[in-house]
């Protein structure tokens, strides 16, 4: 379930530029925005993520830009460029 809402989370952000802002500014919690848009997703998640390499299908997707996520074990950043 939190892979897909963490799915759903990255869509949501490629098309809100509200999202994108929030997530940029500095210390933005990328887990407490995503909880404040309706998504539940956790650090976790996260990692797991930042370890995957996107599909072609995926690249194809995010033309245009893209997202990916920085950090340690305990911190996140979320990069929509």
């Amino acid at each position: 379930m939190s892979e897909e809402q963490l799915k759903a989370f990255i869509a949501k952000v490629q098309a809100d530029t509200s999202l994108q802002e929030q997530l940029k500014a500095e210390g933005a919690d990328p887990v407490a925005i995503a909880k404040a848009a309706g998504f539940s997703i956790t650090t976790e998640d996260l990692e797991k993520e930042h370890r995957q390499t996107l599909s072609d299908d995926d690249l194809e997707g995010v033309a245009g830009g893209f997202f990916c996520v920085q950090g340690t074990a305990n911190r996140f950043t979320i990069n929509v460029c």
